[in-house]
């Protein structure tokens, strides 16, 4: 599925999809062609960043070695002192051959002490598609270097997973092409690809929309935030409403200020008790009590926080009752359990951590993707696997990769703090998915705003108004 906007920039390929757009792009360009530009990108990228020095250029018997074959020719052209060491030659015929034949330079053994003789060591041995554990004498071998440029992914990093096949170089410098790879930006791999530059080879864009690629990077521009207008009013802006417990009020009372500080128009909290302590929270909010499903019959009250702070029990009668009225709902905490799993699937947005999801669905192999994928498309929900590299999946297939966080979120009641975001956007109008992958963008905003090493959820919330506005006139770097 193509964006509404139809920009491409922040699409993530996995290896499969990069296959097929090598294989689209040989009736445009030929191979060889394309391999020539790769290695120009990565030679260009070295003498960038890097004072001349001696070069090894370490080669797997692929493409990616073909890679390095041609930053070698074009570094030692440029005067710099360049070895080569070959894991295995190349097969005869293939255009990764063709690149080997034509360096006529110093070649070495693939070994420790070649690569400690070097000053700067290229990794061209394997590319993002590795799908297995690399051996001990490639590892040993990477291990030595000091100094090391990957091309288009360190060996041993899954392109698709960010998993580390047995092991993986520390990279100072990668250089892909196209465009990033979702492990590029998915830990563990995240940490191994230092500056990442993305290059462009020659591969036409009108490509990429010949293909379903439906994985993000999520950064604005993925999606857009309503503006204010001078005509608007509280009910234009959205209503938000907040189930709060009986005996835990923090969790919803966060939620609940969330939502305030991001743009709602108007905050609701049914409080199941504790109504007073509700309304001490802040002047601005609307606390009912009573009867649940009185408080339902409002129709302009339509998207509600459910689950932090709930006891079992008010957890059932609140998903149940807003269930059988129709609302939107964001589901958290409390009510994200195995049991109601028939419930979320009724739920417009759930936001498990990963102990949350592994309760509801189950464990899973190496591919989290695939995994939130899997569970958005069983529940019908969008599904925000939170963490530090949070997942948010549709049930149409669109994923997006956040890496716009940083740990200071990783305290107590961030999670309540999100899910006032998420409906806040839910509320003025936005699509659940485009809604959702803005207020995760927002969430890590607001830590990124505070000079505090160690916020707590309030000083996220004081950030939200600044982070929203910061999604909304967002520069790209």
């Amino acid at each position: 599925m193509q964006l509404k906007n139809e920009k491409t920039n922040l699409l993530l390929i996995n290896p499969e999809e990069m296959n097929q757009v090598d294989k689209i792009a040989m009736q445009y360009l030929p191979v060889l062609t394309l391999m020539e530009n790769a290695g120009l990108a990565v030679a260009r990228a070295i003498m960038q960043f890097y004072k001349p020095c001696k070069i090894l250029v370490l080669c797997g018997p692929g493409n990616n070695g073909g890679d390095g074959y041609v930053v070698a020719h074009i570094l030692a052209n440029e005067g710099w002192p360049v070895k080569v060491a070959s894991l295995k030659p190349p097969e005869k015929g293939t255009d990764a051959y063709k690149a080997f034949v034509q360096w006529n330079g110093d070649k070495t053994d693939f070994n420790i002490q070649s690569v400690r003789d070097a000053d700067l060591v290229v990794d061209a041995v394997f590319g993002a598609g590795l799908s297995r554990d690399i051996d001990d004498h490639i590892s040993s071998v990477l291990k030595a270097a000091d100094h090391l440029v990957a091309i288009d992914m360190p060996s041993g990093v899954d392109g698709k997973t960010g998993i580390i096949r047995g092991y993986a170089p520390h990279a100072e410098l990668t250089v892909t092409f196209c465009r990033a790879k979702a492990g590029h930006y998915l830990l563990p791999g995240r940490e191994y690809i230092g500056k990442l530059v993305i290059a462009n080879i020659g591969i036409p864009e009108n490509i990429l929309s010949e293909l379903s690629i439906n994985t993000w990077l999520n950064e604005p521009g993925l999606w857009e935030l309503p503006i204010a207008d001078v005509e608007d009013y509280k009910y234009h802006r959205g209503i938000v409403n907040v189930v709060g417990g009986g005996t835990v009020t923090g969790a919803a009372r966060l939620s609940a200020l969330a939502a305030s500080s991001c743009g709602a128009g108007l905050v609701h909290i049914f409080a199941f008790g504790s109504r007073d302590l509700y309304l001490l929270t802040s002047p601005c909010f609307m606390v009912d009590e009573g009867d649940f499903t009185d408080t339902l019959q409002d129709k302009r009250r339509k998207v509600w926080v459910c689950g932090p702070g709930l006891t079992e029990d008010e957890v059932k009668i609140s998903l149940t009752n807003l269930i059988k009225t129709n609302k939107t709902i964001v589901a958290d905490a409390s009510a994200l359990t195995k049991e109601n799993f028939d419930l979320l699937k009724q739920c417009a947005v759930i936001t498990p951590h990963i102990g949350e999801f592994k309760r509801i669905f189950g464990d899973f192999k190496d591919c989290r993707i695939e995994a939130v994928k899997k569970a958005a498309s069983i529940l019908n929900t969008v599904v925000i696997l939170k963490g530090p590299d949070t997942l948010i999946a549709s049930p149409d297939g669109r994923v997006a990769v956040n890496c716009h966080a940083n740990a200071r979120l990783a305290t107590a009641g961030s999670g309540d703090v999100l899910t006032g975001v998420i409906a806040t956007l839910l509320a003025c109008g936005m699509e659940v998915w485009e809604a959702s992958c803005a207020a995760v963008w927002i969430h890590g905003e607001a830590a990124f705003l505070h000079n505090n090493s160690w916020p707590d959820a309030m000083d996220l919330i004081h950030n939200l108004g600044k982070a929203r506005d910061n999604g909304r006139y967002h520069v790209e770097k």
